[in-house]
């Protein structure tokens, strides 16, 4: 299988793709990774076969302290013009929804951290990346900023008790979600005690959790990697 190449953008130092490398790689499709939070820069046009935004601890206009930010929208413009296949995590996810016309906004709702159970909608039935998943996945959260209205004819994909906006399609080929399917239950060691304190949350209770649901989540996870791969090299 020949692979094709996807453009990830990296928004910090510890919030890499993850698993999703590996997975992606399976599918044929390797990752182009670009530091911007280090000064890499991002080129001005497209000339991948995929856009994968990472998360950060920004929102997506926070231009002030991630410079980066901007090229980065405009990036996520281009691919919604030209149909590039986007899938935007967390921020990244954020991005996409407030480039095509929605709405984000900063501390807003419960923050949600650690393992999550989601509820996917009627919608994912017929979606690319998400159907015959289970109805109520799990995945692995680290926010306090929201997505509150989605685009003009977004696909409400997912929700959870707490954020309604877990996940989104735009069009045939964008997707945005408000977890992170590349992280494993063990990247939540490396959070910040004193931030998960801040907002009365446990790391070690936490880690205990998603460990406990990471074999289920793998399975849905690397299966959504593995489609969205194929969508990205045209095959989905």
């Amino acid at each position: 299988m020949a692979s094709a190449s996807a453009l990830v953008v990296q928004h910090g130092p510890a919030g890499g793709p993850g698993r999703w490398e590996r997975w992606l790689a399976e599918g044929g499709l390797d990752l182009s990774v670009v530091p911007a939070y280090d000064g890499a820069p991002l080129p001005q046009k497209l000339a991948h076969r995929a856009l994968i935004v990472l998360g950060g601890a920004y929102l997506p206009d926070d231009d002030a302290r991630a410079p980066w930010l901007a090229p980065t929208r405009a990036l996520v413009r281009e691919a919604l013009n030209t149909g590039v296949p986007v899938f935007g995590i967390c921020l990244g996810g954020q991005m996409l929804a407030q480039v095509a016309g929605g709405t984000v906004r900063g501390e807003h709702g419960t923050p949600e951290f650690g393992s999550t159970r989601l509820t996917l909608r009627a919608e994912a039935a017929d979606d690319p990346l998400f159907r015959g998943l289970p109805a109520h996945p799990t995945a692995i959260e680290n926010h306090v900023d929201a997505i509150t209205e989605l685009p003009p004819g977004a696909s409400w994909l997912a929700r959870s008790e707490h954020c309604p906006y877990q996940a989104f399609r735009l069009g045939a080929r964008a997707w945005g979600v408000q977890f992170h399917p590349e992280a494993a239950a063990e990247r939540i060691s490396g959070w910040s005690t004193e931030r998960l304190e801040k907002y009365g949350a446990d790391r070690t209770e936490l880690a205990r959790a998603a460990e406990r649901d990471e074999p289920a989540a793998v399975k849905v996870w690397h299966e959504v990697a593995l489609r969205f791969a194929a969508v990205a090299r045209g095959e989905g």
